[in-house]
């Protein structure tokens, strides 16, 4: 009896967070990202980023403990809620690093590498590696596999055609985010049709009311960038893909591990274990199709040891590839698993810092200032938009923001008379894409560190990721299909 009245005092006890001791966590994780970008530039995500978010997640958990009298256990439960919510993108960033590698020591890259050379007129590139990228993320339902894989390939492609890094990327990134947003496989389609409790295919269909908007600008934009972009290149095209043959045996038959990939999606095997299953695949292909390469990883020459280790140490570690061709020699010294530990460690941080601003209610706080704004469809719209953007850089993962900003709007959704689905749609239209803008955010990092461009290189690239939250509001705007207790608006 004692043991309930204490718990019950300390229960009382805790305080709610003023606007102002909300924001104080949030000013010392700008403060210090901003110092880490004055002082190490590119290498920020190489641990100052992590120190930033650990740093001001500890100081929130101080102010939640000796200001707002919350107990650790509470704090300590809420970084343990979230890092369950976003446990298994650790193991599927794992997987596309093992993946990755695969692909390329395979030759299933430098293949289509090679076959891009070959046929795509350079003055279309953009809009071919956005329309491409596009299209296989809507098969695959991942930006960040469509990034590690076919986005690599187009990234090369472009270099040699002379193209500049942020345009490249930001169609690439363009593209990836487009099946990341609407297709059926992607976990943040899901995830934000059922915090919204949307069945999944009317959140789809309703998403194609922003998306094609969106989508179709894109294309304008990269299809004439493609003819007034400067193009800077002093390589040989047909020069380039001797090398990469003479490197590598390129064979059309190597892309049936991609088709395998797709074949495994489309009869829904779990993403964990369709890119196991496709790494693993690629590394033994590996053995038959590239022995060259396994030669030169392994230490051990033509004896049977080297077809042990070379693909462990391909889907594990740090692999050098030494080549004659500039452009290969970035692309083919793979990571493996080992070298999404960064990764790894950044979201891990993420976790502990949206943990504390959640549990301790300085996300709730926040939020509760901004609906005091809240007066049309827009307005609704537009905080909604506004709330998952501020959620991704404040709380610097996607998820968390999608979970976040259905929970907080759910409830205000309803009692202003408007479908779910509007809700679902402009958490998709704003918390999925911007992440990657971001350069603490999960996606952010994830994408930069694949690409090897830092986030505000190919920031301003990235048009679908901009354009797509400007068509949620736009569309509220205009009322299209927007109905509240029932009625169409106009």
């Amino acid at each position: 009896m004692d043991n309930k009245r204490d718990n019950t005092t300390d229960i009382v006890s805790e305080k709610r967070p003023s606007l102002f001791v909300s924001l104080i966590p949030v000013a010392i994780l700008i403060a210090l990202i901003v110092v880490g970008a004055i002082v190490f530039g590119d290498e920020l995500t190489d641990g100052p980023s992590q120190i930033a978010l650990l740093g001001a997640a500890a100081v929130g958990a101080l102010i939640g403990i000796y200001h707002l009298k919350i107990p650790w256990e509470k704090l300590e439960g809420g970084m343990l809620d979230n890092l369950s919510k976003t446990g298994s993108a650790i193991f599927i960033i794992l997987m596309i690093g093992a993946l990755t590698a695969a692909w390329i020591q395979s030759g299933v890259v430098p293949t289509m590498i090679y076959y891009g050379l070959k046929i795509i007129n350079p003055s279309i590139f953009l809009l071919i590696t956005f329309l491409f990228t596009g299209i296989i993320s809507c098969i695959l339902g991942s930006s960040w596999t469509t990034v590690g894989t076919i986005g690599l390939a187009m990234l090369t492609i472009g270099r040699v055609l002379g193209y500049d890094d942020g345009w490249l990327a930001g169609a690439i990134l363009s593209g990836a985010y487009v099946g990341d947003k609407i297709s059926p496989l992607s976990d943040t389609t899901n995830l934000s049709s059922s915090i919204s409790g949307v069945k999944l295919s009317e959140h789809i269909k309703y998403m194609v009311i922003t998306n094609v908007p969106a989508f179709i600008i894109c294309a304008v934009v990269f299809g004439i960038a493609g003819f007034f972009v400067e193009i800077e290149s002093s390589l040989d095209v047909e020069q380039q893909c001797r090398e990469i043959s003479g490197e590598y045996n390129v064979s059309l038959w190597l892309l049936l591990i991609p088709a395998g990939t797709i074949f495994m999606i489309y009869k829904k095997i779990s993403p964990f274990l369709t890119l196991c299953l496709s790494a693993v695949i690629g590394v033994v292909v590996a053995l038959f199709a590239q022995p060259q390469i396994i030669q030169q990883i392994s230490p051990y020459g033509e004896s049977i040891t080297s077809y042990i280790y070379a693909p462990i140490k391909i889907l594990a570690s740090s692999v050098d590839v030494e080549t004659d061709n500039k452009i290969l020699d970035g692309l083919v010294d793979t990571g493996g698993m080992g070298g999404m530990i960064k990764t790894i460690w950044l979201v891990i941080s993420v976790v502990g810092f949206g943990g504390i601003m959640e549990s301790a209610g300085y996300i709730e706080c926040i939020t509760r200032h901004i609906m005091k704004y809240i007066k049309s469809t827009v307005s609704l719209v537009a905080a909604t938009v506004g709330s998952c953007c501020f959620c991704n850089i404040l709380l610097s993962d996607q998820y968390i923001s999608i979970l976040v900003s259905g929970k907080m709007f759910g409830d205000l959704y309803d009692k202003g008379g408007y479908e779910r689905r509007l809700l679902a749609r402009s958490i998709q239209d704003s918390a999925t894409v911007t992440s990657v803008l971001v350069p603490w955010n999960t996606c952010g990092v994830y994408h930069s560190g694949m690409l090897g461009i830092p986030t505000l290189t190919l920031l301003p690239y990235c048009v679908f990721n901009y354009i797509s939250p400007i068509c949620s509001i736009a569309v509220a705007a205009i009322g299209y299909k927007i109905y509240r207790f029932g009625k169409r608006i106009r």
